[in-house]
């Protein structure tokens, strides 16, 4: 799908632990191509998703686990297949956002989307997502927010000249059943913050190992394309 779209994956940072909890941001239906381009994995989606045409069936084929949203009983199953998959060597993605945005913020990390891995001893893995130019700007053309239709998405994308597609995975995070969940959501927030907020100007570049230790979070704010 990247291939037909003319989107490049550049990916950077850590390796990915098989076995892991994947949260990412969450910009656009792309992601979920971007981050199977950089390893296999299954996801979490809203169970309206499974109606979609095509990217529904696409999903399920993938799969995906569909959460129906405010239903606890729904949530224990959905808990138990994820713990499942991942003690099967599976990586899981999720987007704890719960939204899109236009890829210039991070919103909270609902915390409870980590439970399982939690539960069942998994590391959770951070997985920053930007979408830029060749020159290392930000691009919002695969932004699919607010009012913006699929159609408007698909047109945005295909008059960008060209698009990179950046992933920076960071470190896994240890957890377990003492590991409180909204710490470790915080710190995985923290961690994707950092890495959208980097430069990769030029694109071409890839950042020299010594860059990365002046990184800083500017407090949790929005991160400015």
């Amino acid at each position: 799908m990247l291939a037909v779209l003319g989107i490049e994956l550049r990916a950077h940072g850590a390796a990915i632990e098989p076995g892991c909890l994947l949260v990412a941001n969450h910009i656009s239906w792309l992601d979920i191509f971007v981050i199977n381009a950089l390893v296999p994995s299954a996801f979490v989606s809203k169970a309206e998703v499974r109606g979609w045409p095509l990217f529904g069936w696409l999903a399920a084929k993938n799969e995906t686990v569909f959460l129906r949203r405010g239903s606890r009983g729904h949530a224990k199953i959905i808990n138990a297949e994820i713990g499942a998959l991942l003690d099967a060597g599976r990586n899981v993605a999720i987007f704890p956002e719960g939204t899109t945005t236009d890829g210039s913020q991070v919103l909270h990390f609902h915390a409870a989307l980590l439970q399982p891995a939690i539960a069942c001893g998994h590391a959770v893995q951070p997985v920053a997502i930007s979408y830029r130019r060749p020159d290392g700007t930000f691009s919002r053309a695969p932004a699919y927010d607010g009012d913006v239709t699929l159609g408007q998405c698909l047109v945005a994308m295909l008059a960008e000249p060209r698009i990179v597609a950046c992933t920076l995975a960071a470190e896994p995070l240890p957890s377990g059943p003492g590991s409180d969940r909204r710490s470790l959501a915080q710190a995985a927030r923290a961690a994707v913050v950092i890495g959208i907020g980097r430069e990769y100007a030029p694109i071409e570049r890839p950042p020299r190992v010594e860059e990365r230790s002046h990184d800083r979070v500017s407090g949790g704010s929005p991160v400015q394309p």
